[in-house]
This record gives structure tokens, C-alpha cells and sequence, in this order.
């Protein structure tokens, strides 16, 4: 087998472990007590979660510094809003409220009847009053309230429905394809001859916020409580809404923490439950939950103090931090029964620690790194969950060790007194019972081993499951599966959709979604993306020049996606309106003052001491109606913008529309989420490298990450979940729970003194596999809940999570052990050398002070380590018999006298190893 062992920080961190073990286990008091008193203190930190909660949509959900926001300062910078308001020119969303009617009756809404309604609709929402009218808080152009052009072409009279003939999507120089959807033509002709949606828009003056908000909120409220229509449907909108609705969204997963918490606590209890009164584990299992929530109380109240933002998706933390609590816990409880129980608890306390302490500190340590490698990401509530949860799960660490381990001691302590669970009393052992009565009767264990019994599950991992799933048929079927499980992974990786859809941050039931749901009849025309000039030495006189420019802008009318005869371009008006020569830089400045105030396109041009400073136009953009087209769209635009930059005739221009700013997701998401997972993995791989002694398994470990992350993504786009900011911070997530399945049993197999790789993978299941399971079980209890959830980021953080766990649990209990088995056997036992002749051995030297004796025949000499006990190694039946009589040493030293004792073969002794590096 091959030898290759990295333990030198193994070695000494067990030892550590050991000590400290062995210390909280004389003095758990202290330890029980202070993390109470140290939660308490730093939980008061959420007296500021009102203060630090932060739910803007963009702020939180689009890069922190993408390119738009930067062309957006650009154009604020340059470009400024006269008296006049202009939609098409809006750097950002504005405030405004809008109304989606649709057809109740018959699909065509042009009519009498349908109209007579939206006019009603339209008087009741210009009536609502807050102390301030919206005719005293419209947005106005030429001294009047913007009005909706639908309604001044029939001049607010629904009669005339039918005797307007509308042209499509431009009307009396107005574009209505914003207003006007779902329409249908006159065969070969722009005349409109019905339409499905009208869209009505009511934009409000920047002048004043609160009143703004408070007309905005009375608005909602006249549109929830308004009377059904007849023959017309309603669907309502605000540009409050989606904010108000995202944090509506987390007070409607608040019950169901009550909820998880019941199901993780009675999964644990039930799963460490005993028929023996005090064996049991009941309250250690109730402590271990509790440690999670004293984690997610000091972690959160500590980032609170210190002033850090706090988004509504770290809601979800909590849900993951109890996974990630209950995993370690049941490691230790495991490690625990394996102890003896005659030994002192101090004792039992430091060799669990010894035992656990490593397995559970390298899946700390890969969990943290994973989540603070996140705060590399450019979304803000992304660095959010990464800081909460990264110092949640360092704390559920630190109380891991010390307040549930000092329970455990203290449990301890119950339980070798031999008190019962719930009453504290003592009861009487099974032989001094003769009845076996369970109800007064408790404390058995193994005569043989000295330790609690044996569950059955755990007798089931070595008994039946590990020899199955290490017999060479089972092997070959599980390679098989895992690849099927590849090969669906990554399909589904193919086809991941990016980017998310603004109505996911409202609840299901939302006026929020829909009304998004409505817009469907307005996908036949996109944004107007403005075309910035932002030259201030571009000679718009120049011929040449404007040649240049000319290119640019046809450049951007081949695109799929634009529509070619919808620019608007103020220098073409320019040219077009006047018979003067326009060639001479002072003729084309003298009079472009005038022609921008007469024409309406003083707010295109910055014309400042006699210069264009820069200048804009707008092209109209078609058919963007998915997230793909988004993409596409702003991709292209980009693209087309720098290809006109690089060329011989440079023109430096700029693209921008305030849509691009929840666009930019999409030039991001995948670069940051690939760039987080290699770097995640990379430090995981260093992390396990060092603290598991084997290069090999480390490696495995990697494997392991890597194969969930990539089941995770595939399957998380075949159940309809896309690639975002939201699904980001689970794939974050799935880093962090793939190593703890793959450490803890990577970790089992490489310190199992078991000789072949197989009996190693075998142990590395009776060890772990129960653990695991009831870690994946409580888990999944805890987020199963969150499958019922009103809203998107709840469900999604579900089903990715639901994904983690599944995957991350079979690689752990199947499909990690065959591998290993197979290519990675490396490890600390090594196979013994039998001579051929029978015969005893014989003690030839000792050291007492280290507990060390060799043995020798004629064909081999060994030194090991069997901790004062006499013995004598029968080869022809593999046994050790320890001699009952006092042996005299050939340096003088007596050995005590030991009952005769028979155990298995000699590299199952406890503390001995046949491996000449290990001391």
C-alpha cells in the first residue's frame, strides 16, 4: 500500500484537542455557563436590525460597480432635466405609478364599454389625496401634468374608441408601443385594429420624497380596494413596489423558523434516542440544536453592533446554520459512544475531542474560507450572506467546543452515575435486576469493548452495507451510476438560463407579480437605449465627423434587435429643418440654440461656452421578452459601442439605459460565480491537504466538491432555477456542505487502522455513515418548510439546498468510499508479516516510562506500543493472550498481572500500529 502521509499538523492539533478536552471535561461549568453569558451580550446587537436592514433592489441585487452605474454618473454629470419632463430621458426608473388594464369580456380592448371603465379608473387615481393632489405632485411638461397620449386621443371621451384611427407604434409623432399592447394590424397598414393592455402611467415631480411616498402608498391603497370592473381587468404598479414588496417577502417566512426549529430538534432527539433510560441523548441532542442558535444569536447581534448591512437574504442563514451545527454535533456524540464509559469523563471528554476535533475543525475552517472568499463577489447581498454566515459558522464552532462539549460532560457525568435522563435518579444496572425491567434499569455497554452499545444502524454500515457496497459488482454498478449523474449534470449545466427576474423578489401573491405577469403584451418593444457622444472635441459640423457618426448608427440599426426607422437623433432634425450650411462651425453653433429650444431637444445637447460638451440620441430596440435577450441586447450594444470606438473613424460613444443596471448582472455572474468556485475549491484542497494526513484523499476530497458543485448547478437549472445573485450564495453554500460530507468520510478512511482499502472504506462507514445520515436528515428537516414558501428566494434556497444535501450525502455514504477504495488507499496501518513457522513470541526489551516492547522471532522484530499489558502472540490462531502471571522483565521491571483476555488480530489492538513512522 502506498505510503504517503502529510500529519504534521495533525498530530499536534489532535493533542491540543486531547488537552483541551480533558480540561473542560474537570471544569464544564465554566464553559457551559460563559458562552450563555457571551451569546447574551452580543445578541442585544439586534436592537440596531431595523436601523441596518437593507432591501433596495438595486443597491443590493446589481453589481457594485458595473458599467452602468458608471455611464449613469457620466450622463447626470452632463446631461440635465429641464422644467419639462421627459420619459424617454429618465437616467433612472423615476416615481410613478402605473395600471396594466387587460379585457374581462372579449380580447379586444379598444371599445366603448372598456374605455368608459379606464376613464373612471383614471379620475379616481388623479382624485386620491393625501393633503396633496396629483395634479400639485405630477410631472409636468409645458406647465401640465403628463398626460397618458391614449387618453388624449380620444380626448378623455370613450366614444370615440371607435372612430380613432390609431397608427402603430408611433401616433401623431408620439410613440404609444409602451401603451398599447397586444395589438393587431389592418393587413398591410399601422392602423391598429385592436389591441389586448393599455398601460396608463402617472409620474410625480423628484421634488419632494415623502410626499411622493405617501401619494404612492395611498395609490396602492385606492387600487387594492377598488371596485372589480365589468369588463375590464386591473393589474397596478409602483416604483415603491418592488422594495415594499422584498421586504414584505422575509416577514412571510418568519413562521416558519419556529417551525424548522421543532422539526431539527425532535429529528435529532428522535435520531439519538435510546431504550436505555441513561444511555440516552435526548437533552445532548436538544444542547447541540441549541448551540446552533446561540451561534446564529452572538454571530448576527456581533455584525450588527458593528454596523453591517442587513439584507433579507441573510434570513436564510439561519436555516443553514443549524445543517452545519447538527452535522458537527452528531460527529462528537458519535465519538463519544465509542469512548469506554468506565473510563473518567475527563478522560472520555479528551479522547472525543481527539477523535472528532480534526474532522470537525477542517469543515469549520473550508466552510468559513468558502463563505468569506464570497465577499470577492460584486453584489452586495451576496457579501452580506457571506459575512453573516461565514461568523455564524465560526461561532457554531467555538460553542461546538466549548458549551455543547461541556454538556457533554456534564451528560457524562450523569450517565456514570447512573442516573436516569429525565428524573436524575439513580436506577439499577441490568444484574442487579434480574427482571431486565427497562423502566428501572440503564447504564449497559459492551463487556468486550468497554463502550456504550452498539446502535443498530451503525452495526448495519459495517455488518451489510459496507461489504455490499465494497463487493466488485456494487463497485462497477456505482461507477456506472455516477456517470449517468455526470452526464445529467452537465446537461443541465448547458442549459442554465442567467440573471433574475425582478417579479422573484415579491411574494407569489403579489399585485407585484401580476402585474410583471402583464407586461407580456408589451415584449414587442424593448428599452430606447440612449447613443452618447461624449466627445467634447467631436466636430458635429464636420462632414466626415458626422460620416463617422453616421457608420456608428448604422452599425447599431443592423443589430437583430433594434428597429430601423425609430431614432431619434437631434442633429439629423438639425440638418433636416434648415436650408443653411451647417458645414461652418459658426453658422451650425449660432443657430443650434434656437433649434433646441423650438425643437424639444435642449435636453440632448450640452452646449456649454460654445461648445457641444456631448450629446445624445436614442434608438428603439425590438422583441426583448426573456432574460437571454437581455443579455443579448446589452451585450451587443456594448460591443457595437467599442467597435465604433477601435475603428478608423473613432467615435466615442457610450450606450446606457436605466434598465442596463439590473442587466449588468448578467456580464458578471457567471465570471464571479466560476472565479468563487475555483478559488473556494483551491483553498479547500490546501486546507484538507494540511490538516488530513494524506496527499491523496486530499485530493479526493477536491474531487468531491467539485463533482457536487457541478450536480448542484446542472440540477438546479433543470428544476427551473436560474443563474443569480440569490442562486450564487447557495452555490457558495454547496462548497461549504460538500466538504463536510467528504471530509468527515475521507478523513475516517485515512485514520482507520483497518489494513486493506476496502476494510478502510467499511470502517470509514460504521464510523460515519450513521453520523452523516442523521446530519443530512435534520437538515433537510430543518429547510424542507421553506418548499412552501410565498417567496422565489426562499424556494430557491430550498431546492439548491435540498440538492447540496442529496448529493453531498451520497457522495459521502456511496460513491466517495468506492473511489477511495479503488484509487486512494493510503494510510496509517500497513499488512503485518506472519512467518511461516508457528510460534510464540517473545518480550526481549522494554521501556515502561513509554509504554514500549519488542517482540521478535526468527523472521521479523517489531516494536510497539501496548500500554503496560503483558502478552504473548499466538500465531497459529491470530490471537493475544494476556498471561496472568507477574513477568519479570531482563532489566528488572515487573508487568502487572492482567486477566486473561483474548482480541481480534493484532492491528485491531487499541493504541498499537504496526507502521514503523508512526511513534
Amino acid at each position: 500500500m502506498a505510503r504517503c502521509r502529510t500529519s504534521c499538523l495533525e498530530k499536534p492539533l489532535c493533542l491540543g484537542f486531547r488537552r483541551l478536552g480533558g480540561f473542560i471535561g474537570r471544569y464544564p461549568c465554566w464553559f457551559l455557563f460563559l458562552p450563555l453569558f457571551l451569546a447574551g451580550g452580543l445578541g442585544s446587537g439586534f436592537i440596531f436590525l431595523r436601523e441596518r436592514e437593507a432591501n433596495g433592489i438595486e443597491d443590493q441585487f446589481t453589481p457594485v460597480n458595473g458599467p452602468a452605474k458608471l455611464e449613469r454618473a457620466f450622463i447626470q454629470e452632463h446631461f440635465t432635466n429641464d422644467s419639462d419632463f421627459s420619459q424617454l430621458r429618465l437616467t433612472s426608473e423615476g416615481t410613478y405609478a402605473s395600471v396594466i388594464i387587460t379585457g374581462l369580456q372579449q380580447k379586444n380592448i379598444l371599445t366603448v364599454d372598456a374605455f368608459t371603465e379606464i376613464l373612471d379608473l383614471d379620475n379616481e387615481v388623479k382624485n386620491v389625496n393625501t393633503g396633496d393632489t396629483f395634479v400639485s405632485l405630477c410631472a409636468q411638461t409645458a406647465g401640465k401634468c403628463m398626460s397618458n397620449a391614449v387618453l388624449d386621443f380620444i380626448n378623455f371621451t370613450a366614444s370615440k374608441i371607435q372612430s380613432t384611427k390609431i397608427k402603430y407604434p408611433v401616433y401623431e409623432d408620439i410613440f404609444i408601443g409602451s401603451s398599447i399592447g397586444g395589438v393587431e394590424l389592418k393587413a398591410g397598414s399601422s392602423e391598429i385594429i385592436s389591441a389586448e393592455a393599455i398601460r396608463l402611467f402617472y409620474f410625480l415631480k423628484e421634488d419632494d420624497e415623502s410626499k411622493n411616498v405617501l401619494w404612492l402608498k395611498a395609490f396602492i391603497k385606492t387600487m387594492s380596494t377598488y371596485k372589480e370592473p365589468k369588463t375590464v381587468s386591473l393589474s397596478y404598479f409602483t416604483s415603491l413596489s418592488r422594495e415594499e414588496e422584498f421586504e414584505s417577502s422575509s416577514a412571510s417566512v418568519i413562521p416558519f423558523f419556529s417551525i424548522t426549529y421543532c422539526l431539527s430538534i425532535n429529528i435529532a432527539i428522535i435520531s439519538c434516542l435510546r431504550l436505555d433510560c441513561v444511555r440516552n441523548k435526548v437533552w445532548v441532542a436538544s444542547c447541540g440544536v441549541l448551540s446552533a442558535g446561540l451561534a446564529v444569536l452572538s454571530s448576527f447581534g456581533l455584525l450588527l453592533f458593528c454596523g453591517i448591512q442587513f439584507p433579507m437574504t441573510v434570513a436564510t442563514a439561519p436555516f443553514l446554520i443549524l445543517g452545519i451545527g447538527v452535522d458537527d454535533m452528531f460527529i462528537m456524540i458519535s465519538c463519544w459512544q465509542k469512548t469506554k464509559v468506565m473510563d473518567k469523563v475527563e478522560d472520555r471528554l479528551a479522547e472525543t475531542y481527539e477523535e472528532a476535533a480534526v474532522s470537525i475543525t477542517i469543515t469549520t475552517i473550508t466552510d468559513v474560507l468558502a463563505f468569506y472568499i464570497g465577499l470577492m463577489t460584486p453584489f452586495r447581498s451576496v457579501q452580506s450572506f457571506c459575512l453573516y454566515t461565514g461568523t455564524a459558522v465560526l461561532f457554531c464552532y467555538i460553542y461546538n467546543i466549548t458549551f455543547f462539549g461541556a454538556f457533554l460532560a456534564l451528560n457524562g457525568r450523569r450517565e456514570q452515575s447512573n442516573r436516569h435522563w429525565l428524573t436524575c435518579m439513580v436506577v439499577s444496572k441490568k444484574k442487579d435486576c434480574p427482571d431486565g425491567n427497562i423502566c428501572c434499569v440503564g447504564g449497559e455497554y459492551d463487556d468486550l469493548t468497554g463502550t456504550e452499545t452498539e446502535m443498530l444502524l451503525n452495526l448495519f454500515f459495517k455488518k451489510y452495507y459496507g461489504p455490499f457496497l465494497t463487493n466488485s459488482w456494487t463497485k462497477v454498478f456505482v461507477i456506472f451510476l455516477y456517470g449517468g449523474y455526470l452526464a445529467a449534470s452537465i446537461y443541465g449545466c448547458v442549459q442554465m438560463q442567467e440573471g433574475i427576474e425582478l417579479k422573484h423578489l415579491a411574494v407569489d401573491d403579489s399585485y407585484v407579480v401580476k402585474y410583471y405577469d402583464k407586461e407580456k403584451y408589451f415584449k414587442e418593444y424593448g428599452p430606447s437605449v440612449m447613443i452618447v457622444i461624449r466627445d467634447e472635441k467631436f466636430q458635429y459640423w464636420n462632414s466626415s465627423a458626422r460620416a463617422s457618426l453616421d457608420f456608428c448608427l448604422q452599425e447599431f440599426n443592423k443589430l437583430t434587435m433594434t428597429s430601423k426607422h425609430l431614432l431619434i437623433s437631434w442633429l439629423h432634425s438639425y440638418l433636416q429643418q434648415t436650408s443653411l450650411d451647417l458645414n461652418d462651425e459658426n453658422i451650425f453653433k449660432n443657430k443650434l440654440v434656437i433649434f433646441l429650444r423650438a425643437s424639444g431637444f435642449s435636453q440632448d445637447v450640452n452646449f456649454t461656452n460654445n461648445q457641444i460638451i456631448a450629446s445624445r440620441m436614442f434608438i428603439q430596440t425590438v422583441n426583448i421578452s426573456t432574460a437571454a435577450d437581455e443579455k443579448n441586447m446589452l451585450n451587443a450594444f456594448r460591443e457595437t459601442a467599442e467597435k465604433c470606438v477601435k475603428s478608423k473613424e473613432a467615435v466615442d460613444i457610450l450606450v446606457y439605459h436605466h434598465a442596463f443596471i439590473y442587466f449588468d448582472q448578467y456580464s458578471v455572474i457567471v465570471s464571479n460565480t466560476i472565479q468563487n468556485i475555483i478559488v473556494a475549491t483551491l483553498a479547500m484542497f490546501f486546507v484538507s491537504l494540511l490538516l488530513i494526513p494524506n496527499p491523496i484523499c486530499s485530493i479526493w476530497v477536491t474531487f468531491a466538491i467539485v463533482s457536487v458543485i457541478v450536480g448542484v448547478a446542472g440540477f438546479m437549472a433543470l428544476w427551473d432555477v436560474n443563474l443569480d445573485s440569490i442562486s450564487m450564495i447557495n452555490l457558495v453554500i454547496c462548497i461549504g456542505f460538500s466538504v463536510d460530507f467528504s471530509a468527515h468520510i475521507s478523513y475516517a478512511f485515512v485514520s482507520s487502522k483497518e489494513q486493506t482499502a476496502n476494510k478502510k472504506a467499511i470502517d470509514a462507514l460504521y464510523n460515519l455513515g450513521y453520523p452523516m445520515i442523521q446530519a443530512a436528515l435534520s437538515t433537510v428537516a430543518g429547510i424542507v418548510v421553506l418548499s412552501a414558501a410565498q417567496s422565489y428566494i426562499f424556494r430557491t434556497f430550498f431546492k439548491i439546498m435540498f440538492l447540496v444535501i442529496l448529493f453531498g450525502s451520497i457522495h459521502g455514504i456511496m460513491i466517495l468510499p468506492v473511489f477511495l477504495s479503488l484509487f486512494g488507499a493510503c494510510g496509517n496501518a500497513h499488512t503485518s508479516i506472519i512467518p511461516k513457522t508457528p510460534q510464540n513470541h517473545k518480550v526481549t526489551g522494554s521501556n515502561i516510562k513509554n509504554h514500549s516492547y519488542t517482540y521478535s522471532n526468527s523472521d521479523f522484530t517489531h516494536q510497539m506500543e501496548v500500554k503496560n499489558k503483558a502478552y504473548t502472540h499466538d500465531i497459529s490462531s491470530d490471537q493475544h493472550i494476556y498471561r496472568t502471571n507477574e513477568n519479570i522483565l531482563p532489566n528488572g521491571n515487573k508487568l502487572p498481572a492482567i486477566k486473561n483476555h483474548a482480541t481480534g488480530p493484532i492491528y485491531s489492538i487499541s493504541g498499537m500500529s504496526l507502521d514503523p513512522d508512526c511513534p
